[in-house]
């Protein structure tokens, strides 16, 4: 896993959709699509409200929400390459969760006829939507599988190298800086735990001197040993 925090990759991210889509198939796709550019903490998508349109991300990071009992709970994380709102827009049913950029981001926005056109003339592709959301699905359960599995300590490790494969910025000492603002209460609905347990596993990753922490800021200080606390070697 330590491999794959410091792991690079030029194009769209592997796993994403358009990364699984070949060149001239993902250029035709955006090819229909209007872009646009969004401010921080722009709005996307809003839970609830049923739309007929598909957002494809180009660049930035974007944080997926729910609201539970009145609460913002963080679902994840989406990375370049990947596709917002496809489920809703498909089925035709309201959006099953909010969509709020982190940083500047640009998009690309497609209507519901031509991605469903789209899709027909490129059979693949329907698959590769099918392993996004099927990959989604196996997050959230591992996510359910940590909880029964590892004390809080090791789930927020993994948590935080799984974050820092697909949105960590390495910098010239060593360190991976979670490019996307995280506060303790956003980690602790990923990884299910008390936002007191939360805090107080980030305090031991931090003694340890594992990550640096600022306001809304991750800093993972020593890869290789998050990654051995991750793998519940340590």
């Amino acid at each position: 896993m330590a491999e794959g925090i410091l792991r690079r990759v030029s194009g769209w991210a592997p796993g994403t959709f358009l990364g699984g889509l070949a060149p001239a198939v993902a250029d035709e796709l955006l090819g229909l699509c209007a872009r646009r550019r969004y401010d921080p903490g722009r709005v996307l998508l809003r839970e609830g409200v049923t739309g007929s349109h598909i957002v494809v991300l180009e660049s930035g990071f974007v944080k997926v929400t729910t609201a539970v009992e009145g609460f913002e709970t963080l679902l994840g994380i989406r990375v370049p390459g990947e596709l917002l709102g496809e489920i809703g827009s498909l089925t035709g049913s309201p959006r099953n969760a909010t969509v709020t950029t982190c940083g500047t981001v640009l998009a690309a926005v497609v209507t519901k006829a031509s991605f469903e056109e789209f899709l027909r003339r490129h059979p693949e592709a329907s698959n590769l939507v099918m392993a996004m959301i099927a990959r989604q699905l196996m997050w959230a359960n591992r996510r359910r599988s940590d909880f029964a599995a590892f004390p809080a300590r090791t789930r927020l490790a993994r948590l935080l190298t799984e974050i820092a494969e697909v949105c960590g910025r390495p910098r010239q000492d060593g360190t991976i800086e979670i490019a996307v603002p995280l506060s303790q209460p956003e980690l602790a609905a990923m990884i299910a735990i008390a936002r007191a347990t939360v805090q107080k596993a980030v305090q031991e990753l931090r003694s340890h001197k594992l990550i640096g922490t600022a306001y809304r800021r991750i800093v993972i200080l020593d890869p290789v040993g998050l990654t051995r606390v991750a793998e519940g070697r340590a």
